[in-house]
């Protein structure tokens, strides 16, 4: 008897040790870094079970064992919290540290920047190239309804989504520079602002130049004189479809359309891209300038002039400058 009391009281002993030594060995696998040896992006997808999650992170590289996982996850009872999404994964991160993003929900955010001045069917052409997001767009929006902007989203958004956030960006920011436009502009609402914002995104890619060249359609309009903008043909010719992938001739200058502004005096009918902020800003609060034409200069700029002389000879400059760089 005394032996058998002996004998249990040595298993009993060995038992508690196995069992410490266990839970030492699983402590070190939960911690130790994990076999991933460069950053790696995994898209958990939404209703994910912890069986698909698992075997996912280990197909991936970013755990050893997929049964180390489930283990762990249900020890840990993170099993019921982990997130669906896209997460970056960094090299040797542990088994405690990728259940801990996936509970954090600290997914990867993606960035689509929208430049300025393309057109609606650009946009969605853009939007529908971008990858993570989701759904299809039931039509183009309006010209000169969405804000060019770097937008920031996660995988799985809609694109439908992001279009609308543009919109209500740009409805924004047209209200706000509104409110502080300049005195006794001729433009009478915030729609032909952005007609106009248009026109000058679509003429110079210089910031600086904007409120110069606003300045320019702002004093046309005063004079009653035609904007004879080049981007308004191409508009015309191409209806924002695409770019027009050529220089105009004189004919397309001659070309029937409401907007063709060598044809037509005033604005046209509607805008002829997607302006951003800077070009909105820049026809709201023009330069003060007596300019009354302007030309490219060969340098990315613009050669700007009061006089129709003064504009001749800046032109016959432009061409100068384009034969010598053809030879």
């Amino acid at each position: 008897m005394r032996r058998l009391l002996t004998t249990l009281l040595v298993l009993i002993a060995l038992t508690g040790a196995g069992l410490y030594l266990g839970y030492q060995w699983a402590l070190e696998r939960y911690r130790e870094p994990g076999p991933l040896a460069q950053e790696t992006r995994v898209v958990i997808r939404q209703g994910s079970g912890l069986e698909a999650i698992s075997r996912e992170l280990e197909a991936a590289g970013v755990i050893a064992d997929a049964d180390h996982f489930r283990i762990a996850a249900r020890a840990t009872e993170q099993a019921r919290r982990l997130k669906a999404g896209e997460y970056a994964f960094t090299p040797g991160i542990s088994l405690k540290e990728t259940l801990d993003l996936l509970e954090s929900g600290k997914t990867v955010v993606r960035r689509l920047t929208v430049p300025e001045g393309l057109t609606s069917v650009e946009v969605v052409a853009l939007l529908g190239e971008a990858e993570g997001l989701t759904g299809e767009l039931a039509e183009v929006p309006p010209e000169g309804s969405l804000l060019p902007e770097t937008y920031h989203y996660s995988w799985g958004e809609s694109r439908q989504g992001l279009l609308q956030r543009m919109q209500a960006d740009f409805e924004k920011a047209l209200e706000e520079l509104w409110r502080q436009r300049a005195e006794d502009l001729p433009i009478e609402t915030p729609q032909e602002a952005v007609v106009l914002a248009s026109i000058v995104e679509k003429e110079t890619g210089v910031a600086e130049e904007r409120p110069l060249v606003a300045s320019v359609f702002v004093n046309r309009l005063r004079k009653g004189m035609p904007l004879q903008s080049d981007p308004t043909v191409s508009y015309a010719l191409t209806e924002g479809r695409a770019p027009l992938g050529r220089e105009l001739t004189r004919a397309d200058w001659l070309f029937e359309s409401p907007y063709n502004t060598y044809r037509q005096k005033g604005l046209p009918p509607g805008p002829i891209a997607n302006p951003g902020r800077s070009a909105l800003a820049a026809v709201l609060d023009p330069a003060d300038s007596g300019f009354l034409y302007f030309v490219a200069d060969g340098s990315g700029g613009h050669a700007f002039a009061s006089s129709l002389a003064e504009h001749n000879r800046n032109v016959a400059n432009w061409r100068r400058v384009k034969r010598d760089a053809s030879r």
